[in-house]
């Protein structure tokens, strides 16, 4: 199963297990820390003096109490005045709860962004090892992995790349409604400046009188489904099945549909997913997606930020979701 960014609320999430970014003593601190013990009760910090603490960098699992979930796992996040011993800390405390909820027979856990408030490591640099973190573990294991972000200043972009993406967004970026004298303008453009005469309005519905009678099978040539497409890329790129689905970010439920119904139609998000997956130019992209009737446009945002992603080799679908994100769109991740 795979990874998905979403804006909630951690102590909301109806989950196996959420992680709680603690410290080594496994005493309640601030932000997520205090909100999940709120949340939990007095006995989660009971059943926490019980621990023995938590070295900084490793994870203990105890009962979620009053939470919605089954699990809280504690991880001591690392300062990040530790300099280079910061970021093995924090891949650590990644691998070891991901770790204890795979022993543990989770299905699904919740992910804050770690050591990102109170220990002030730079929030674009821990959204970075968290998606590389858990994708990888997500390559040999099936779990469902969320990372929640509370509110869009919880974590940031590198400046240059939201400067990057903002610019181009500047120059490709057409609105969709554009105005009524915009559209009239271009109709003046493309009519003539007097009305058709009669006789021109005869002829045309004498010729579209015509048309109509060809027989439709000669305009009938339907393209290779959508399935059969994404199989002869695969082959083309050498890569499994497996590393292509896993690289898209999509379930196994959704990959067997694929894979037992050729005629199959995945959303649109979906199919841009394995574009990526694939590292498709523009192009290739479009005649993937327009075997599912879609296409990448310039009047949706949404469009024009996965077509930067192409143009400038950006094929990691969650780092993808977490530009998505910063611009309050919709991530890839779908269920169909």
């Amino acid at each position: 199963m795979p990874l998905r960014i979403i804006r909630q609320d951690i102590t909301k999430m109806d989950c196996d297990a959420i992680v709680n970014p603690s410290n080594k003593d496994l005493q309640p601190g601030g932000g997520t820390d205090l909100a999940i013990h709120a949340a939990a009760g007095p006995a989660l910090y009971e059943y926490c003096k019980t621990l023995g603490g938590c070295p900084v960098g490793a994870a203990k699992l105890t009962p979620a109490f009053d939470l919605p979930c089954k699990y809280v796992i504690h991880t001591a996040g690392p300062n990040w005045f530790l300099g280079n011993r910061a970021k093995s800390l924090l891949i650590s405390c990644y691998k070891e709860c991901l770790k204890l909820a795979l022993e543990n027979h989770c299905e699904s856990v919740a992910f804050p962004l770690i050591s990102s408030g109170t220990y002030d490591y730079p929030k674009d640099q821990v959204l970075n090892i968290a998606i590389r973190t858990i994708n990888e573990f997500l390559f040999e294991h099936e779990m469902m992995v969320y990372l929640v972000v509370y509110d869009k200043k919880a974590y940031e972009l590198s400046k240059k790349l939201f400067t990057d993406i903002s610019t181009y967004i500047d120059d490709h970026y057409v609105l969709a409604h554009s105005d009524r004298s915009d559209e009239s303008r271009v109709l003046r453009q493309c009519l003539p400046m007097q009305a058709l005469s009669s006789d021109c309005r005869q002829s045309t519905k004498q010729s579209a009188y015509r048309a109509q009678r060809i027989p439709i099978d000669a305009y009938i040539k339907l393209d290779k489904s959508f399935a059969y497409k994404l199989f002869d890329l695969i082959q083309a790129k050498g890569i499994s099945t497996v590393e292509c689905y896993k690289k898209a970010n999509v379930s196994k439920q959704t990959w067997h549909k694929i894979e037992t119904d050729k005629n199959y139609k995945p959303n649109k998000k979906t199919a841009i997913s394995f574009a990526m997956a694939l590292e498709l130019t523009l192009e290739e992209t479009q005649m993937l997606l327009s075997s599912v009737g879609f296409v990448l446009s310039n009047s949706s945002l949404f469009d024009v930020i996965i077509m930067y992603c192409i143009e400038n080799r950006i094929y990691d679908v969650l780092e993808i979701d977490a530009i998505l994100f910063q611009y309050d769109q919709e991530t890839l991740y779908s269920k169909a």
